[in-house]
Formats: C-alpha cells, structure tokens, sequence
C-alpha cells in the first residue's frame, strides 16, 4: 500500500470517528436539554382537572347546634337543610334522655330550643302562640309523662331513641312556600334501668311518631349558634302518628 493510500484511508477513519463524537455530542445536548425543559402548560383544548365538591344545599354538614347537651343526655340538634336528617333528630331527640343527668323541665326547655314559627300564620302573635302551643301539645302528649320519669328516675334509668324504620311524608295543608314536612318513622325506645345493686338491664319498645318541619328561609335560628335561615326546625309534634 502506498504512503499516498495509507494517509488517505487514516484521514478517511479519523474523519468517521469525529463525526460520530459530533453526533454523540449533539445528541447529548438534545437529551440534556430534554431532561431540564420544564412541563408545558395545558393549552387550551387540554382537560382541566376535576373541581373538589362543594356543599350543596341541603346537605347535612355534621355540625351540630351544641355539641355539650350530650353530656346532659340529651341528642344534639343537627344544623342541616335536610329533612329527612333532620326529621330522624328531632324524633330520636324527643325521646332521649338522662333522669341522672338533667331534671325533666329542663330537657322539655331545651326541647324548646328547636321550635320555629309556623310560618302559615301571617302575624307574629299568631305565630307566638302557634309555638307555645305545639310546646304544651309536646310536654302533655307526645313525650314521657312526669310519673314515668319519676319511676325512671328512680332506677337511674336512661332512654335512647333510634328513628329504625323509613320516613314517610305527609303533605302540610295551607303550606304556600312548600318548605314545610310532615315524617312519619318507627322509633325505637331502648330503656336502661339499674336494680339498685350496680346491674343494669336494658329493653326496647317502639312508637310510632310524627314531626312537622320547616326547612327554609324563614327558619328561625337558635341564637347565638351557627344555624342560619335555612335549616330546619321544629315546628310541631303530634300526638298520633299522620299518615299518607
């Protein structure tokens, strides 16, 4: 081979050997740049991620009115829009309580607490006296009487009440607004008493009960707590179950 030939073919391989090294480079430069290039933003055809939930009206929050009646005994009101949440309450809660933990009187006041204007009557004296009337219509006939307490009492008995079967609805006659319900439910009465000696024994009886409420605006809030126009209340208890 010539020294002409043998110069030609070494410039021929260190001629491919430094374009691959340009190639590699290049391509390191790409990949590099790859590795650094921030994500791209979303144009305006990509889909957005989905929003969180926000509450809906209507929906029950969990909140209670005051969370420390339970140490009384007594069920805490719920603050919701929904009547059907708080239908369960307001039955369970008219027959829940502690004879070793509050007096009667003052569980019937609390009781109070959850009673709003029947917003049927236009004046508000009428409505006054709509109020102070299903509240002696709830002392005298709806909840335990004053002699079954005392018996209770007694035997440092309790009761709970569990609203077990399904809420049916009756319509409010004269209800302009179609904020007010009737619910119907079974609830069951699970009695605890004490024999004196420290043993307790417990049995369950069921009622059937009805409640008229009102979820809407003219709602009239328990003062200084975080229910607003809206949430239901209590406008009357009846003495015998309405049914559809």
């Amino acid at each position: 081979m010539s020294t002409n030939q043998a110069s030609g073919r070494r410039g021929f391989v260190w001629a491919i050997v430094g374009g691959l090294v340009l190639i590699a480079g290049i391509v390191a430069i790409i990949v590099s740049s790859l590795l650094v290039q921030p994500a791209p933003s979303p144009t305006g055809d990509a889909t957005p991620p989905p929003a969180m939930p926000m509450p809906t009206a209507g929906a029950s929050t969990g909140e209670v009115v005051d969370a420390s009646v339970a140490e009384q005994g007594w069920l805490p009101e719920p603050i919701t829009a929904d009547r059907e949440v708080y239908i369960r309450s307001a039955l369970e809660a008219a027959a829940t309580f502690d004879t070793q933990k509050s007096t009667r009187e003052d569980w019937l006041d609390y009781l109070d607490t959850w009673f709003t204007p029947d917003t049927r009557y236009t004046a508000e004296a009428d409505q006054q006296s709509a109020v102070e009337a299903s509240q002696v219509e709830l002392r005298t006939g709806v909840v335990l009487p004053q002699e079954e307490w005392d018996s209770l009492a007694r035997e440092e008995g309790r009761v709970v009440a569990t609203a077990s079967g399904d809420v049916v609805y009756v319509p409010v006659t004269d209800d302009a607004s179609g904020d007010m319900s009737i619910g119907t439910s079974d609830v069951t009465l699970t009695f605890t008493r004490s024999d004196g000696s420290g043993a307790e024994t417990s049995y369950e009886e069921q009622v059937r009960v009805s409640v008229q409420v009102l979820c809407g605006l003219e709602s009239v809030p328990t003062p200084d707590s975080a229910q607003q126009a809206g949430d239901c209340k209590v406008v009357r208890y009846f003495t015998e179950p309405l049914e559809p």
